[in-house]
């Protein structure tokens, strides 16, 4: 319905959505989910499957995410392919109608869970050249907005864009991250028997601090063979310690590392300190890496989706990862203390680093991978391979 090149403030007829971008760009076309209008950052994620497991990722929290593949929700929704309760992206915008499921799996459509979850979807967008211009320009601010009577209020909503902070600089985790100490008991999933059960017997303890945690990244730790622990994101050294764990999982999770690890870095620093093993992805890898020192910038575009090449440097084997992160470790200028041991193959960005002389690393891609291949589940085998 819209080239997302130039700006379109002349609504067309039927038009029930519009994405307004903080340039001023007017992007029309057909809402669905919820109705109202949210504000967030404009990204695109690649992957052609697990669209529930996105919408449903903490780590897109205050954003909006961009389906670059045309085809979205045609598989519908269900209870067993959520990645957490709490609000992850706001909106999402696709290009085609999102059409009746079709998979046995489904219990539901994707309109009517976006609804559900108050999250607003806008299809009919040439999401080729809106990716292309965040691509070129960056992830830009927007609010998106749907109405059934297709009525708007454009310069509000465009004031709302721009008047919005942006990502840098906030904390977001403390808001999506869990309240209260939990013992995990959830395994991995299989076809026509659901999530497994494990003894927590008899096995190493792994305390997971919840910066806005994937909850599949907490079956993959069960499923390599470890007790897990989750905890909330602002708990300090003393009541982790408290736990006794025989080593610490940093989370993933959505905004500003630097903002989050105001309170987060001084916990992981000590317990580097104590020689306590670590295990960071995505959010926790970038603070983990601002513990031992190196520092963190906001990328251009960031990478999200479930085909991303990684290449490990001990051996220069090549993972395909799945990945979501729009900050980065700077490997322009790593300490001392930190060894690189994996980097992207499409920017060279860090994907991985370990801290010389500690059982601590991190990597920035989610080897979890769901959706996505398993090139990377060896690494929760590594760490809990740490612990005995």
């Amino acid at each position: 319905m819209a080239d997302a090149a130039t700006s379109h403030a002349q609504q067309p007829a039927g038009a029930t959505g519009v994405l307004v971008l903080a340039d001023g760009t007017v992007l029309w076309g057909k809402g669905f989910g919820a109705e109202g209008a949210a504000v967030g950052e404009v990204c695109f994620n690649t992957a052609m499957t697990g669209y529930e497991e996105i919408m449903t990722d903490p780590s897109y929290a205050a954003q909006i995410v961009t389906f670059t593949f045309p085809h979205i929700g045609n598989v519908g929704v269900n209870d067993e392919d959520l990645e957490a309760q709490v609000d992850g992206a706001v909106g999402c915008v696709v290009r085609e109608e999102v059409t009746a499921p079709s998979n046995f799996r489904s219990q539901g459509t994707f309109g009517e869970w976006l609804a559900g979850k108050g999250k607003i979807g806008l299809s009919g967008i040439d999401t080729r050249a809106l990716t292309r211009r965040i691509r070129l320009s960056g992830a830009p601010n927007a609010v998106i907005a749907h109405s059934v009577e297709g009525k708007f209020d454009l310069p509000a909503l465009l004031k709302r864009a721009q008047d919005w902070p942006g990502l840098e600089g906030m904390d977001l985790a403390r808001v999506v991250s869990r309240h209260e100490a939990q013992e995990w008991e959830g395994g991995t999933w299989t076809l026509g028997k659901g999530y497994a059960r494990s003894p927590r017997s008899a096995r190493p303890h792994v305390v997971a601090i919840d910066y806005g945690a994937k909850d599949n990244i907490f079956r993959n730790l069960d499923h390599a063979g470890a007790q897990v622990t989750v905890v909330p994101g602002q708990t300090s050294l003393d009541e982790v310690l408290a736990l006794k764990p025989d080593g610490v999982f940093l989370s993933n999770g959505p905004g500003d590392p630097a903002a989050t690890g105001i309170y987060a870095v001084p916990v992981i620093q000590g317990l580097l300190e104590r020689d306590v093993p670590l295990f960071g992805i995505c959010l926790g890898h970038q603070m983990l890496g601002l513990a031992a020192g190196a520092t963190t910038t906001k990328m251009h575009q960031g990478h999200r989706g479930a085909n991303h090449p990684v290449k490990r440097l001990e051996d220069g084997v090549v993972e395909i990862t799945s990945m979501n992160h729009g900050f980065a470790v700077d490997n322009t200028v790593l300490p001392d203390s930190l060894e690189e041991t994996h980097v992207s193959l499409f920017d060279g960005s860090n994907c991985g680093i370990a801290i010389r002389g500690k059982k601590a690393f991190g990597v920035q891609y989610h080897p979890e991978a769901s959706p996505g291949p398993m090139d990377s589940f060896y690494l929760f085998e590594r760490f809990v391979g740490m612990l005995g």
